[in-house]
């Protein structure tokens, strides 16, 4: 009988299948008895979160002076806070996905509201972390208790509990600092506030302690306001103002100007020296009484900056006052200039130039035609003529004191409201 024979490539062997590697079930079994050991001894220490908790707050008042004196305060409010964070860890290592969440949010309201109450961060992330080592101390405790053998297993979950430790330590730390920077903000902006309301005068006298302590000046002290425009470099208020030594003073930034509020000494030239840096522009204010009159003591300053050449320098308000009468009032600076100054439209433009220098240099020069015409190079005499023709044109008397008030004052306007 014949057999048939079966085709080669049927009894050809295919390739030996690759072994089963063997290290990942052995790790995989390990895992889970380490699990199984971590869950038995976590339950465990939920029970006796209270001591935990005891034991918590114990440490920190012994190693943290920051946390002592925040068990002080507020005992009661301390221990909640520990005994929060302890169950939800706790939890975490029973359920990671479950518990994940509300740790999370229960470590960044702890960072947010430590940040809210000025805990230092350093004292915040110590704490934490301490919490993190009595949680695995515990667990070592507890399983060596329960069953000796099995402690050995905890190594493989090690990582899992210090990283729970180590991320919620960074998410507490990003809640603080993000709490800071508000705080931060707010404090600023409502520093600004006070400081605007101030130089605005709009500042409500039950403001003002608040006011003096936000800007570190006092309520009842002689201040004079700075007003400085031109020549600043960016994001440095009033940096070219060199004040004196020891001077205290609040800067308020502006859009085209800044102004500082200066506590003054003994006066105030020692405030701003006359020399500036190129094309800085400073108004200094006459002094005032109390930080209820710092918005008048800007308006000053803001009247001593309009009086400022345009190529920039110092004007202190109590040098020229009359030069400051005319610009409060520029309308009546204007009538007065066109009252005493109008008739001589009617001249050459030349000739009404050459009568108006000579008078500016005259009371420039104290009244001295001699002075005035060294200045002006040419003869008293030529001064005097030039004089009279203005009397005559005016029907004004440079030698009645009334007149002669009138014209220097018109002149000013004339200077400071030419376009």
């Amino acid at each position: 009988m014949q057999h048939a024979v079966r085709p080669r490539t049927l009894l050809r062997p295919g390739p030996a299948p690759a072994p089963r590697p063997r290290t990942p079930r052995v790790r995989s079994l390990i895992d889970a008895d380490a699990l199984r050991v971590l869950h038995r001894a976590a339950r465990v220490l939920l029970d006796d979160l209270p001591q935990l908790t005891d034991g918590l707050v114990a440490a920190l008042q012994e190693q943290e002076p920051a946390y002592r004196a925040a068990v002080e305060d507020d005992a009661t409010g301390t221990w909640q806070e520990a005994h929060r964070s302890l169950r939800h860890s706790i939890s975490s290592l029973l359920d990671p996905r479950g518990a994940r969440d509300a740790a999370r949010r229960c470590s960044w309201k702890i960072g947010a509201t430590r940040a809210e109450q000025g805990l230092p961060l350093d004292a915040l992330l110590h704490a934490f972390r301490l919490g993190g080592s009595l949680v695995w101390q515990g667990l070592v405790d507890e399983t060596s208790r329960a069953a000796p053998e099995d402690v050995r297993l905890l190594v493989h979950v090690a990582s899992d509990v210090w990283d729970f430790v180590d991320e919620h330590c960074t998410l507490v730390a990003d809640a603080y600092r993000q709490t800071e920077r508000q705080l931060a903000w707010r404090r600023e902006n409502r520093v600004r506030l006070l400081a605007a309301a101030l130089l605005d005068g709009t500042s409500r006298i039950a403001d003002l302690p608040e006011a003096a302590q936000a800007l570190g000046l006092p309520e009842h002290g002689r201040y004079v306001v700075v007003a400085v425009a031109g020549g600043r470099p960016t994001g440095c208020p009033g940096a070219q103002v060199d004040l004196a030594p020891g001077v205290r003073v609040h800067w308020h930034t502006g859009v085209d100007v800044d102004h500082g509020i200066v506590l003054t000494g003994d006066g105030t030239e020692s405030v701003v020296p006359k020399e500036r840096a190129a094309g800085a522009r400073v108004g200094v204010s006459s002094e005032v009484d109390g930080l209820s009159a710092v918005g008048e003591a800007r308006r000053l300053a803001d009247t001593a900056l309009s009086l400022c050449p345009e190529e920039g320098g110092t004007v202190h308000l109590t040098e020229h006052l009359p030069a400051a009468l005319v610009a409060s009032s520029p309308e009546l600076g204007a009538a007065l200039a066109e009252r005493l100054l109008g008739p001589l439209a009617r001249l050459e433009p030349a000739d009404a130039e050459v009568l108006l220098d000579t008078l500016a240099t005259w009371l420039a020069c104290d009244g001295s035609a001699q002075r005035a015409g060294r200045r002006l190079y040419c003869h008293r005499n030529t001064v005097l003529n030039r004089l009279r023709r203005y009397e005559q044109l005016t029907g004004r008397s440079l030698s009645r004191p009334t007149d002669l008030i009138e014209v220097s004052l018109a002149l000013t306007a004339r200077a400071l409201l030419r376009p």
